[in-house]
């Protein structure tokens, strides 16, 4: 199965988090793809940026996978309550990810939506709110720190091109454009709360 190479994460984690869109995620489960198309990421960089957990190089425990090879995953967990997955990004000894805030579920769909609701049925208002924010990225792939450091050039969670490269069908899309803002819940992080790192497609009118 095709997938992207570890070239691709060990470029500028900016431009990383831009070409990632309309990309798709494959989380592989019970030998079954779950699938979605992603729609929303943030830029995360460590040597400028105060929003980063290894800003200024400081590096402990959690933060060591950021210092690693880039294209591994960094999964981490907050406010005891929600997973967030990353992409490593840049060269080896430079902090960055890249964080995966939405996607759009394109396979596996049943299987997410059990990840996401259990047995409670599909209103309008969680089809509206399937998978737009990242703690529901990792619900509905079923990740948790237990995925942390994976592969992303591995069998169990990749990115590719298109569902055509795990031979799944091309969907019908939208024509669509890349928006670009701060980034969500970093307030703290004084000016770095302003960098323009948020990117999301929007589709044209």
């Amino acid at each position: 199965m095709a997938r992207l190479s570890r070239e691709f994460y060990a470029g500028g984690t900016v431009e990383t988090a831009q070409k990632l869109l309309g990309k798709y995620l494959v989380r592989m489960l019970d030998g079954k793809p779950l699938v979605g198309r992603i729609t929303e990421t943030e830029a995360y960089i460590g040597r400028c940026d105060k929003a980063c957990h290894a800003y200024n190089y400081r590096r402990t425990e959690r933060t060591a996978v950021l210092f690693g090879p880039p294209g591994h995953a960094y999964i981490y967990f907050i406010y005891g309550m929600y997973h967030c997955l990353n992409f490593v990004t840049e060269a080896e000894g430079e902090p960055a990810a890249v964080l995966i805030r939405a996607v759009e579920p394109t396979a596996g769909i049943e299987t997410i939506r059990r990840l996401r609701f259990g047995d409670r049925p599909m209103t309008a208002y969680r089809r509206k709110n399937f998978m737009n924010g990242p703690g529901k990225v990792c619900q509905g792939f079923a990740l948790t720190t237990a995925e942390n450091r994976l592969d992303l050039t591995g069998d169990t969670l990749f990115v590719c091109d298109s569902p055509a490269d795990i031979g799944l069908p091309r969907p019908d899309l939208p024509r669509e454009r890349m928006c670009a803002g701060p980034r969500v819940g970093v307030d703290y992080a004084e000016e770095a709360r302003d960098f323009p790192w948020r990117f999301w497609l929007e589709k044209e009118e």
